[in-house]
């Protein structure tokens, strides 16, 4: 099954600031659920987004957003305001108490990972170590 790269992400490691614990894996700012909500209006045929990890940079791992057709059986299912988030289970683990935001300016407009997991990212904010 070919999968639709939806949009990119950035990832900032959390220092100094504790996040509430949560009963979701994810939760998500008004920003991302509004994101969210725009970027599947029209399109029935997906369910919601996917995050997954994906070796790459010079970190090690970074996030994937893709459009969703299907939950599969080992996915966690994230659903805040209307939109549903399913996490892939390769993710679950580096994601616990991660908050999704959507941040636009002048330059660019991304999903940011808020992560109190992460050790360390890269300079760009593309990849992290857990």
């Amino acid at each position: 099954m070919a999968s639709k790269v939806v949009a990119t992400a950035t990832v900032r490691a959390l220092k100094n600031r504790k996040l509430l614990p949560t009963r979701a894996a994810l939760t998500l700012t008004p920003a991302a659920v509004n994101r969210i909500k725009q970027l599947l209006q029209g399109k029935s045929e997906y369910i919601g987004l996917k995050v997954g990890v994906r070796q790459r940079g010079c970190n090690g791992l970074s996030y994937t957003l893709d459009y969703a057709t299907t939950k599969d059986k080992m996915d966690e299912e994230v659903v805040q305001d209307g939109v549903k988030v399913l996490i892939d289970k390769k993710a679950q683990l580096s994601l616990l108490g991660t908050e999704m935001d959507f941040v636009e300016n002048k330059l660019s407009a991304e999903f940011v990972f808020n992560n109190p997991n992460i050790k360390g990212t890269c300079g760009c904010g593309e990849s992290f170590s857990i």
